[in-house]
């Protein structure tokens, strides 16, 4: 047996060697891509400077102030059948991305340099079907994601905020055809660049696609153990569909346990709704409604369900996009908080964010 994976291994590794040789005879293709996002935060039960924010979710954590979101540069780096990637972030969504680095003497990973990390991975592809990836990757769970100006709301929902961010580990992708696909990866405890322990996160998804690939279905999965020593286990569903040239929806579920040793299981959910309305190539319009119950107090956090309606204008000049945002948030306990101090079940927000690729 051990003679046979010996074979198996140098005969894997001579594969790659040779293709490596052929790839130096190859020019490779680089790809500098980058953006910046900026906003003001306007939250009206908070007009004057009382301390409270009113902000459960990630990114917008401000009040009455213009606010750097995020300046990144990515490059991607491709020849043969290897790619090579890395992504950095900077500003204080870039920090709240990576808030398990930093400081040691603040309970984090102790490299702070891996705080500018979002992602940074390397990729083998045998063939055009499957592909191996190695390093540190945002989140297939969800349906927002970290960087701005991929998203049409600007403010975070709390699927989003309280599931994982990133994951780094191994995986592997394999697509039979454009209509099916999947993904199986080992990675340490969400969110974790640097783990030295044996606590380890299975990563699993699946992609269904329609005929006409205007319709599409994932199915996320993490689950494991925290550095808590906790059981994990979180289920997601993102599907999206194309109406017309003019408009799309998308939804999105989950639900997430807690299972603490030797005590018993926890859970919240949620899911969301987006219906996006482009009437014109410089606007485009997205409401967003979302329930996120966390009565069991799982997050540590919120401790009660909420409901969020959030509406965004797009509008678009070339690759800066400026959204104009209001958005209402409704708990069934008074988690909000008036000027005076008062305990309130509702808040509403105004949000002026602009984002800008290249």
């Amino acid at each position: 047996m051990l003679r046979k994976f010996l074979i198996f291994f140098l005969a894997f590794v001579s594969f790659i060697y040779v293709n490596a040789q052929d790839s130096t005879a190859k020019k490779g293709n680089l790809t500098v891509t980058g953006s910046i996002d900026a906003y003001y935060r306007y939250n009206f039960q908070n007009a004057k400077d009382s301390g409270y924010l009113n902000n459960y979710t990630s990114f917008t954590n401000s009040q009455n102030s213009f606010e750097l979101g995020m300046a990144s540069v990515k490059a991607d780096y491709a020849i043969g059948k290897v790619d090579g990637v890395f992504d950095l972030g900077f500003g204080r969504r870039a920090e709240e991305f990576s808030y398990t680095d930093g400081e040691a003497d603040q309970g984090k990973s102790g490299v702070l340099s891996l705080v500018a990390v979002k992602q940074a991975y390397l990729s083998f592809a045998p063939s055009s079907k499957v592909k191996f990836t190695m390093g540190k990757w945002a989140t297939h769970v969800g349906y927002e994601l970290l960087d701005a100006y991929l998203n049409r709301n600007y403010s975070m929902d709390y699927l989003f905020s309280y599931g994982p961010f990133s994951h780094t580990g191994l995986k592997m992708d394999v697509t039979p055809s454009s209509n099916v696909g999947f993904m199986v990866g080992i990675a340490n405890p969400t969110d974790f660049t640097t783990a030295s322990f044996a606590k380890k996160n299975f990563l699993a998804q699946l992609h269904l696609a329609s005929t006409n690939t205007k319709l599409n279905a994932y199915i996320n999965y993490v689950g494991g153990k925290d550095p808590g020593d906790n059981m994990v286990s979180q289920f997601d569903a993102v599907v999206t569909g194309v109406v017309s040239s003019k408009f799309n929806i998308g939804l999105n579920g989950s639900v997430k346990s807690v299972k603490p040793d030797g005590g018993e299981s926890d859970s919240w959910w949620g899911t969301a709704a987006y219906l996006n309305f482009d009437p014109s190539s410089a606007l485009g319009i997205t409401l967003r409604g979302e329930y996120f119950d966390d009565k069991k107090g799982v997050t540590g956090v919120v401790n009660t369900s909420v409901f969020d309606a959030t509406l965004s204008f797009n509008i678009h000049v070339d690759n800066l996009t400026i959204i104009p945002e209001v958005r209402l948030d409704a708990a069934q306990d008074p988690i909000f908080f008036k000027n005076s101090g008062e305990a309130i079940k509702s808040t509403g927000s105004f949000i002026l964010a602009a984002t800008y690729h290249f």
